[in-house]
């Protein structure tokens, strides 16, 4: 399995704490018994074969269920240890999981709790290969191997510089937006591919002058007048700076829809329930 990750030998064995010839051998043995190469060495590279493909699907599921069952364990005796990892939208981690992990640390102060600020397409791929227990993403989820539960829908607004000519006004048209440079995520980002929809529909393309990869880059090109963003209004709401400006959007005014999404077949603990509990107050708490 951290062969399959990593994709180096060294590095594994170093994951592992065992020596590279170690590894090898024991990958060797493996394909021995099953009795066909799992990764194909090409000098210091390696990928997986087909073979290795499979096997890795069924190691994952095998893991999976293993995690279930020390959750199972660990809930029936309310040790209220171990870890529990969440990934979440970054827009998510900016403005509504701050009081919620707090919350969360005072009643359960034994669990390891990362919380990562992932892509939609990362935190489908980490739940998968259970490197997180919990996503918060949007909805909805296509893919079946998931179960979904929502949380709010928010809309998205314009922000401009302070000194833009929109500035001033309260709201504008959608379709005012083709004539205004922007400064948006790339177009692999999920928010952008959201944005784009909205534009198609209204029969124009928004061509940015600036794509970025962080929020905060974003709303600093923003303050410098270099073009305007469009962005969730929670997150923009938060932001402690005079020189952005948020202008309502309408017709249409553009929305998301937010929610868990997690592993069909998970055991949900009353360690993980409790920090969706936490994240429902917060929600309620900020609308």
């Amino acid at each position: 399995m951290v062969v399959s990750k990593e994709l180096h030998f060294t590095r594994a064995a170093e994951k592992l704490k065992i020596s590279q010839p170690t590894l090898s051998e024991q990958i060797k043995r493996l394909e021995d018994e099953v009795g066909i190469p799992l990764f194909d060495r090409i000098g210091k590279k390696i990928a997986l074969t087909e073979a290795g493909k499979i096997l890795l699907k069924h190691g994952q599921s095998v893991f999976f269920e293993i995690e279930q069952a020390e959750a199972a364990l660990r809930d029936l005796n309310e040790l209220q240890r171990g870890k529990l990892e969440i990934g979440s939208l970054l827009t998510c981690v900016n403005y509504l999981l701050s009081p919620a992990i707090k919350q969360f640390k005072q009643l359960y102060p034994n669990v390891k709790l990362s919380v990562y600020g992932l892509k939609t397409n990362d935190i489908k791929k980490e739940l998968l290969e259970n490197e997180l227990d919990l996503g918060i993403t949007f909805l909805p989820v296509e893919e079946k191997e998931f179960d979904s539960m929502p949380l709010f829908t928010e809309e998205l607004s314009l922000a401009v510089y302070s000194e833009h000519p929109l500035a001033h006004l309260k709201e504008v048209d959608m379709k005012t937006l083709e004539n205004v440079s922007t400064i948006l995520f790339p177009e692999s980002y999920y928010l952008r591919q959201l944005i784009d929809t909205y534009c198609r529909e209204l029969g124009f393309k928004l061509n940015p002058v600036l794509e970025m990869t962080t929020l905060e880059s974003i709303i600093q090109m923003v303050s410098e007048g270099i073009g305007a963003t469009i962005l969730p209004e929670p997150y923009l709401d938060t932001l402690n700076n005079p020189g952005v400006v948020k202008v309502k959007l309408i017709n249409p005014t553009p929305q998301r829809e937010i929610g868990f999404i997690y592993r069909k077949n998970k055991f949900i603990c009353a360690t993980t329930q409790t920090f969706i509990g936490q994240i429902m107050k917060a929600i309620k708490a900020v609308s």
